[in-house]
């Protein structure tokens, strides 16, 4: 199926980001254009998501046109980003009409009212696409019922849905078989993962998709830093769901500079550490049976990040909103949630550590961990961003489906809401994002099954939580005034959607520090 002139405009589009690039690099301190790389950034991702995405072309007709409506509508947005600074990104006359004749090809109203029709398939093989209907049929029987009343009322994560997981095998999806998860170190093993985490965060962000994704953390901290000890006592027990696990690593004055927190690790006189510091935002922290601690174990902090480790730290589970543990010896736990527009049922605490000890045996890698910790929580970092992308992606297909039967069953001025063309163009370039996200989850799954993908991974993330902002604002305005009603599920997708650019990575930080710093070391 020919797609030349797709090629084409996605040579010309990468012409003028390389041009952009290019400017950048040649900045005595090109970090310090911050608006320049954080536009950079997102047109790149942009970009790179549209190049993954022209195979897809090649599976019938409908799918080429999805293609290229996605296509025009990221050229449009590069083109805009670079509106009023041609001369500064270096972009050529040539390549500028490249861009223009496309879009006006593709991206008119016609074109994505046309796309509105179809239903995107993702042409999964039938082992994958068991995969997707199980944990679908999962999210439809035993965790839509929940969503409303525990979004509402701000209730705690259903044990039942905890346990059904369990069953399913859900927390071990990457866990090595011969430590008793599923994985058996195929391709496939990645893909399911980011099937199943879309497919639960359909039916739930909070309390389907986002389960998967702290012990996942965890779980790749211990497999690539942990002792022997550390992995046959442990991640048995993650992959079975006995052991559930919250992430401590962000601080109240050190959020996404990770490098720079306070949180104190000290050596006990007699035998292991103790604990001092206040950590933040660590959700599913009261139901938690461990909490994966990221704290400084070398009191020098001129030493930055290479003087910090991670502690696997047991402790008692806590319903409800706020625990307060202590030891024997003095040491003390305590968790409040914070209240959160959205984001609701698993909770996101700020624990304040007070003289807290734990063995020895709780730094992950023992002796040869210590000042390994930012790495380790880094290469867990990665698989999380990849779920987040494939949870927004979740997020953005449940509000696409709520748009569309709401548009078709409501009655406008004698006609029914779909057959309006700005409703019309709407849902077609909500399925032209959703379908692009998707396949690059997919691609990134590949690449990352092979110790690859960490760029990838924090370029569908920043794009697909954008993208989910909209396509959630979008699905609620469709709705009109209903979409402002609790007892409708798109108010709970909006307010869900807006989190997704502020964790595993804020959307300004993780374009500029990861994207932005990696693109201009190429």
């Amino acid at each position: 199926m020919s797609l030349s002139r797709a090629e084409a405009a996605i040579i010309s589009a990468r012409e003028i980001v390389d041009s952009g690039l290019s400017y950048l690099k040649s900045k005595d301190n090109p970090e310090d254009h911050q608006v320049f790389l954080y536009d950079l950034a997102h047109a790149n991702s942009a970009l790179a998501i549209a190049e993954s995405f022209l195979p897809y072309a090649d599976k019938g007709n409908e799918e080429k046109e999805i293609v290229e409506v996605f296509l025009a509508d990221s050229l449009r947005s590069i083109a805009g980003m670079s509106f009023g600074r041609e001369e500064t990104w270096g972009i050529s006359k040539s390549a500028l009409e490249n861009l223009n004749n496309y879009v006006s090809t593709h991206g008119t109203p016609q074109k994505y009212s046309q796309v509105s029709s179809y239903r995107p398939r993702s042409h999964l093989n039938d082992e994958l696409e068991l995969v997707a209907e199980t944990f679908r049929r999962f999210g439809k029987e035993h965790i839509e019922h929940h969503a409303e009343k525990v979004h509402r009322e701000d209730l705690d994560v259903p044990e039942e849905i905890i346990n059904g997981l369990s069953e399913l095998g859900c927390f071990g999806l990457s866990i090595p078989e011969e430590y008793g998860g599923s994985a058996s170190g195929a391709i496939n093993d990645m893909y399911g993962m980011v099937i199943a985490t879309e497919e639960l965060s359909r039916a739930s962000l909070s309390i389907g998709g986002s389960l998967i994704t702290r012990p996942e953390i965890l779980a790749r901290a211990i497999e690539r830093g942990g002792t022997e000890e550390q992995k046959r006592s442990l991640l048995p027990r993650i992959a079975a769901g006995e052991l559930m696990s919250a992430v401590a690593v962000t601080e109240p004055d050190h959020g996404s500079d990770v490098a720079s927190i306070t949180m104190s690790a000290r050596p006990e006189p007699s035998g292991g550490w103790k604990l001092n510091g206040v950590k933040t935002w660590c959700t599913f922290a009261g139901r938690a049976d461990l909490l994966m601690v990221l704290a400084r174990t070398n009191p020098d902090t001129s030493q930055g990040h290479r003087g910090l480790s991670v502690f696997v730290v047991e402790k008692e589970r806590a319903d409800g909103h706020s625990f307060d543990f202590q030891q024997e010896s003095g040491g003390r736990m305590q968790g409040k949630a914070i209240p959160t527009l959205g984001y609701r049922g698993m909770h996101s605490f700020e624990i304040a550590f007070q003289d807290w000890v734990v063995p020895e045996d709780s730094l992950i890698g023992g002796i040869e961990g210590e000042g390994q910790g930012f790495y380790l929580q880094m290469a867990g970092f990665e698989n999380g961003r990849l779920q987040t992308a494939a949870r927004a992606v979740g997020v953005m297909q449940r509000a696409y489906e709520e748009a569309v039967n709401y548009s078709q069953e409501r009655t406008v001025f004698s006609n029914s809401l779909s057959s309006y063309e700005l409703t019309q163009v709407k849902i077609g370039r909500m399925a032209a994002i959703i379908q692009a996200c998707r396949q690059y989850t997919y691609d990134v799954a590949e690449k990352m099954s092979i110790g690859n993908g960490a760029l990838e991974a924090a370029m569908i993330k920043a794009y697909s939580c954008k993208a989910a902002e909209w396509v959630t604002r979008e699905a609620m305005q469709i709705h009109g005034g209903f979409g402002y009603a609790e007892e409708y599920v798109v108010s709970r997708l909006f307010v869900d959607a807006r989190v997704l650019s502020i964790f595993e990575g804020a959307d300004e930080t993780l374009c500029l520090k990861l994207i932005g710093r990696r693109l201009l070391s190429k």
